[in-house]
């Protein structure tokens, strides 16, 4: 269940600024007398970079030391809600509101929890509450339209859909459910005016494409089922379902090649999926390709061990590749459920004969000619057309070879909500890599398990000791709680050397040690303040430099998530940033990194002309650095360059920057569409 609307969960004008760091050489978490205030800011920041187990921590010690609190309620509400724990959440969210019962978003939250455990009648009362408090809420009266369908209530449904209507005259989705009504009450016509005055309004909506073509499927409109989920799958090209259900169309127009491309795209998405699986099947059967479709059957087979139609297509496959035996032991689980199957029977008495079983072949032969005394022998199994499919649920052993499709195929119904994922939920898809920081875990992903190499930082490590190595990484990793209970203990022994330290020269890379910690759990503000003490005994430290403009960075960005201005090198905050990575550079200028890293700041405040001069400059230094050629690349896109914003992204997929290959799939149609 997807798309609930919801508030923003981060109004961040109400955090309060300035709050107190804490004394520097005291451990944070020792003997603490806690900052709720900043234990929530914390926990915040957290929760929006998806940090969900660590955000939990932070908003446990904020219940604990004020549990009359409503915020840190909801917000650990919020973060349960991320990891799946819709109960848990629930009773986070009940807690809030018994605490301050006016506040929408819990009531918003609590009733997406209930919906995932389909309470669908309290999630009416909890969205009925909340629209008394915010009855000017389009998401809040999408998503109880949605409890009404679920609950098929489809009168209210309907009365309330067109309430909206009046209010939302253009609101795409409003005429999607209307359409998901009329369906569910069988008025396929009205059904089908609702969907196209919603495409009309919203051509880019990939689910209402595919809601449209379930009836194209139904009526057997194969031409027109394909085109519509060709635009489905160009909106949504990670839905499994919808490449089966085109792999379905495309077959029946005799498009084998399209409908088995259609069927391997939809198992790399879902390995698991059943009907991916039998069909592809069945698919290979029919142009010769039995030994994987052996290998598919078997997949269902495991999936279900006592599937009998599946069991009986792959004895049919273990006979033609010579399996006699084995096709034997399939065909007689198949005919001891299904005994008056006398197609499976005459089946197994080939099988019996070509193994020199004469007496069990005539047995077999008998038996059937026994049952249909007045019928041509070869004249029992009926007659299936290719094209033929059965509902899964359908188990008559007849159709053993006919397509299976789902039993029932409903609209995806999409419940609004900014709760998936970043919290804010409002990025583009085209963001660039973020900026390298410094991290006590190395760098590892899908492709590359290489650590990224400094020399800086490979010189802090031999000269100086503070217990872990630094590392250099770009990709952040979200801590479980054995992890983030590590990182808690080494700031405290970190903070107890410190606060038995008194010379600078050793206060200095112990504080960066400790502030690379602090980045590390979310806290930007603890760390921006140690990288400050360090800087205020020795302004040229490098990596002090670049680990603290990383932190204000992270600052900026978290504060001005939810206030809709774009962040600009004009503002003094991002000024700050920019001098403190100059500082860096100004003392370390072939440094690809800082290099890198400008050029971030520069690209995600839209100003690709420098972004592009920076990303060559770390390219000129590194020339196998991926991340910048795909971060100028996609800055050249920015400025209507693609095909150098191609070449870049080539290159970067070349190295390993594999995400960049849908992007050049999705700029190479539209540079294509714009040529013609």
């Amino acid at each position: 269940m997807k798309g609930f609307h919801l508030f923003k969960l981060f109004r961040l004008s109400s955090l309060r600024e300035g709050l107190g760091v804490g004394l520097l050489l005291l451990p944070l978490f020792v003997h603490a007398q806690y900052n709720t205030d900043r234990l929530i800011t914390i926990g915040r920041s957290a929760l929006y970079y998806e940090d969900y187990v660590l955000s939990i921590q932070y908003f446990n010690q904020a219940i604990a030391a004020k549990p009359y609190l409503y915020e840190p309620w909801f917000l650990r509400g919020a973060a349960k809600f991320n990891l799946d724990d819709f109960a848990g959440a629930e009773r986070d969210c009940s807690e809030a509101i018994g605490r301050n019962p006016f506040v929408v978003g819990c009531y918003e939250l609590r009733g997406l929890c209930r919906i995932q455990q389909e309470k669908f009648a309290d999630a009416i009362g909890d969205y009925d509450r909340a629209l008394q408090l915010a009855p000017d809420s389009r998401s809040l009266w999408h998503n109880r339209v949605l409890c009404h369908i679920q609950n098929e209530d489809y009168t209210t449904a309907l009365a309330q859909l067109d309430t909206m209507q009046t209010r939302w005259s253009q609101y795409a989705p409003a005429y999607t459910m209307r359409a998901d009504v009329y369906l569910q009450t069988k008025d396929t016509a009205q059904a089908i005016d609702a969907m196209e005055r919603s495409l009309e309004l919203d051509p880019y909506n990939g689910h209402t494409w595919a809601s449209r073509s379930l009836i194209s499927l139904q009526r057997k409109e194969w031409k027109n089922a394909e085109e519509q989920l060709d635009h489905a799958i160009h909106l949504l090209p990670r839905q499994g379902g919808y490449y089966i259900n085109r792999a379905l169309a495309r077959y029946n127009q005799n498009n084998l090649r399209g409908a088995m491309a259609d069927y391997d795209m939809a198992l790399e998405i879902e390995p698991n999926n059943f009907l991916g699986h039998y069909n592809r099947g069945l698919l290979r059967t029919d142009v010769g390709d039995d030994n994987r479709a052996i290998d598919d059957f078997n997949f269902v087979l495991r999936l279900e061990p006592d599937n009998m139609l599946a069991l009986f297509n792959r004895a049919v496959l273990l006979d033609r590749t010579g399996d006699l035996r084995g096709a034997v032991r399939d065909y007689t689980k198949v005919i001891d459920e299904y005994p008056n199957f006398h197609y499976g029977i005459l089946q197994r008495a080939r099988c019996y004969r070509r193994l020199g079983m004469t007496q069990k072949a005539e047995l077999d032969e008998f038996k059937v000619y026994k049952a249909q005394l007045y019928q041509h022998l070869y004249g029992i199994q009926p007659h299936q057309g290719r094209r033929s499919q059965r509902k899964r649920s359908d188990l008559d052993p007849d159709k053993y070879n006919q397509m299976v499709v789902a039993d029932e195929q409903e609209p995806e119904r999409e419940y609004q909500s900014e709760y998936r994922g970043h919290v804010q939920n409002q990025r583009a898809q085209e963001q660039p890599m973020p900026m390298f920081a410094l991290a006590l875990e190395p760098q590892s992903d899908d492709v590359s398990r290489q650590p990224h190499y400094d020399a800086l930082v490979d010189d802090f490590n031999r000269q100086e000791h503070c217990g872990r190595t630094l590392y250099v990484s770009n990709q952040h990793a979200t801590l479980d709680t054995p992890h983030s209970t590590d990182y808690f203990a080494y700031i405290d022994s970190l903070s107890t050397v410190l606060y038995n330290t008194r010379t600078s020269q050793h206060i200095m890379p112990l504080l960066l040690a400790r502030a690379v910690a602090y980045t590390a759990v979310q806290d930007y503000a603890q760390a921006e303040s140690d990288l400050t003490t360090s800087l205020n005994i020795d302004s040229t430290q490098v990596l002090a430099l670049w680990q603290r403009a990383l932190c204000q960075w992270q600052l900026l960005r978290f504060r001005h998530a939810d206030d809709g201005v774009p962040l600009s090198t004009s503002m003094p905050q991002v000024a700050g940033v920019l001098i403190d990575l100059g500082h860096a550079l100004a003392h370390s200028p072939r440094n690809a990194s800082l290099l890198y890293n400008r050029g971030c700041l520069y690209a995600q405040c839209h100003d690709y002309a420098a972004a592009i001069a920076d990303f060559t400059a770390a390219i000129s230094v590194d020339p196998r650095m991926a991340d910048a050629y795909y971060n100028r690349g996609l800055c050249h896109i920015g400025m209507q360059a693609t095909q150098q914003g191609l070449d870049d992204l080539s290159k970067a997929g070349e190295l390993g920057r594999y995400q960049a290959y849908s992007l050049i799939k999705k700029y190479k149609k539209i540079k294509n569409n714009a040529a013609e």
